[in-house]
């Protein structure tokens, strides 16, 4: 009797599509189940190769599907949407999935652990309050430049002359208007605190782990840029090398290749974007310290900025430093400021 060798599930909130097949690619198993019912489901196949979308949920799934026996491989959604025939649905999705399962050229998404996934979750809060911080100075800002006050830009700048906005009794502001600025200011107080709490959390994170505390000794990687990175790739040795991690945080060069001619234009932004603004923001920083630094990688990051601009200069030791992140924790090793490649 033929058993199920793959499943493609098609993953929702309240009602999830099976699609079974065997080694020899028959259907065996095509049906609609209940969000609730789904484990009962799984359970009661023989351990197989499950194959999901990396989407919300997916990670929970994948970790409970391996407590039974089963190997489960999460896919990212573009990678599957070129083996769906006919129309979209959840039927055809979940054959879709089965079918990209058995690709042998198929690239797969780490599973993620609970630790990583409380980690990000502490990043992904602290980046929403950052949004509402942000998205709260400009409003503010956008209401007083109707009644003739402007602002200076920045955060820390508005903080310092909201007060005396709010003091000033010649300044013709509504009473209503000055309420409501005096309310905002409280709730950008409040932010402030929260954000500085959820920093707090992330940086003593960071002492306690062996391997945060290893990469934060690169240039322009602080203790958010190390957790981060360390929740979200988990194994470094999926990667083959370093170019590999560099390309998956949208570091390299799009290609428009053609004849044996090589066209390389801007980065690809495609992967992690979080994690992709935190290594510029740190390489920028960097970059400003490698102007007073005679060592062999600030030398060469001066050179590329004076050869071609500012800016390609802070994304190249952004994707420098993604690649010593790889071979830091790829090979077990610990960051030498000056070190120096073996010859081949």
């Amino acid at each position: 009797m033929a058993t199920i060798a793959h499943i493609g599930i098609d993953l929702a909130k309240y009602v999830i599509q099976v699609h079974g097949i065997d080694a020899n690619g028959k259907v065996l198993l095509k049906k609609m189940v209940k969000r609730s019912e789904l484990i009962k489901t799984i359970m009661n196949i023989e351990p197989c190769v499950i194959g999901m979308e990396a989407c919300g949920g997916a990670h929970y799934w994948a970790r409970r599907f391996s407590e039974f026996g089963h190997e489960v491989k999460l896919m990212a959604a573009q990678f599957v949407a070129p083996y769906r025939k006919n129309q979209k649905n959840d039927a055809n999705d979940a054959e879709a999935i089965c079918e990209a399962l058995t690709r042998p050229s198929m690239r797969f998404v780490p599973k993620k652990s609970v630790d990583q996934q409380v980690v990000l979750s502490l990043h992904r809060t602290r980046a929403l309050l950052v949004g509402q911080r942000t998205a709260i100075v400009n409003h503010m800002r956008g209401l007083l430049l109707e009644f003739g006050i402007a602002i200076s830009r920045g955060i820390q700048k508005a903080r310092n002359q909201l007060p005396g906005i709010l003091e000033d009794g010649d300044n013709e502001l509504p009473d209503i208007v000055r309420e409501l600025i005096a309310h905002n200011v409280q709730h950008l107080k409040l932010l402030d605190a929260r954000i500085g709490d959820l920093d707090k959390q992330l940086d003593h994170l960071a002492k306690q782990s062996e391997l945060s505390q290893r990469i934060l000794k690169i240039e322009g990687i602080g203790p958010l840029c190390a957790t981060a990175m360390i929740a979200s790739i988990g194994d470094a040795k999926l990667f083959n090398n370093g170019r590999q991690l560099a390309a998956w945080l949208g570091l390299t060069p799009k290609q428009y290749s053609s004849g044996g001619k090589t066209r390389l234009g801007r980065i690809t932004k495609g992967g992690n974007r979080y994690l992709r603004t935190l290594l510029i923001q740190g390489a920028k920083s960097a970059l400003f310290q490698c102007a007073r630094k005679k060592d062999q990688k600030s030398h060469w990051a001066m050179q590329i900025r004076e050869r071609r601009n500012h800016n390609i200069a802070v994304v190249t030791l952004a994707a420098k430093n993604a690649r010593t992140i790889w071979a830091l924790l790829a090979k077990n090793r610990e960051y030498q400021h000056d070190y120096q490649p073996m010859a081949a």
